[in-house]
């Protein structure tokens, strides 16, 4: 079941996203990892990408160590040989010792869940892969701020603003350190500009999310 449902996402990205529309993905979060997430991981973490998709972020961070976990086995090919990759799914990642991981990833995951059931059962996870203090971040769309174009996409399915997932992780035995409400837009597909030096511009200037954040980021440590 958790494969069909992996070759259907996958099937969906590739339609939804051209090559050269990833190409420009990889450049924006080179960006976002260099002017934003890097000030979250240290040199000596060791990271987990969960749900990776291509491996935007894992490849970009700075850290001593990176796993990327996804049930995607192709995605495999597309890494660089200093990410160890696991196939798993998100709720039993049977391939990651516990308290060995210093920052968990997620990006544009949750909302793919069936139900906060779900949900649960990924949190802890993640929560027994971290180490003591380990900390945990989360970008997603926010629901509160796109409530009608967070339908557009054909595998959205639970309903998430920062406020509702905050609750969830802190359910789940997490202590939040930081909410940002608004961050980046809805989509890479969205009107901010496009350009890595635009983009870094858009980091500096935090009162522009305001206006065109569509999605989240929510920090959190294991409590």
């Amino acid at each position: 079941m958790t494969e069909t449902v992996s070759e259907d996402l996958e099937t969906l990205y590739r339609q939804r996203f051209s090559a050269s529309e990833r190409a420009r993905k990889d450049k924006i979060w080179k960006v976002l990892c260099e002017h934003y997430f890097q000030q979250f991981v240290a040199p000596t973490d060791t990271v987990l990408d969960l749900a990776c998709g291509q491996g935007e972020f894992i490849r970009h961070i700075q850290c001593a160590g990176k796993v990327a976990v996804d049930l995607n086995r192709d995605v495999e090919r597309e890494l660089p040989p200093d990410i160890r990759f696991v196939c798993a799914p998100a709720d039993a990642l049977s391939g990651v010792l516990s308290d060995s991981i210093d920052v968990c990833f997620v990006s544009n995951f949750f909302e793919h869940l069936t139900d906060k059931t779900h949900m649960d059962a990924v949190l802890r996870e993640i929560k027994r892969v971290l180490r003591p203090g380990g900390r945990v971040i989360n970008m997603q769309p926010n629901i509160l701020y796109e409530p009608g174009r967070y339908w557009d996409f054909y595998d959205h399915v639970l309903p998430l603003s920062h406020r509702s997932a905050a609750e969830g992780f802190e359910k789940n035995g997490f202590a939040i350190e930081k909410v940002v409400p608004r961050f980046v837009p809805f989509t890479t597909k969205s009107a901010l500009p496009q350009h890595p030096l635009l983009v870094r511009a858009y980091l500096a200037m935090p009162m522009i999310w305001k206006i065109m954040g569509g999605q989240f980021v929510i920090i959190a440590r294991k409590a």
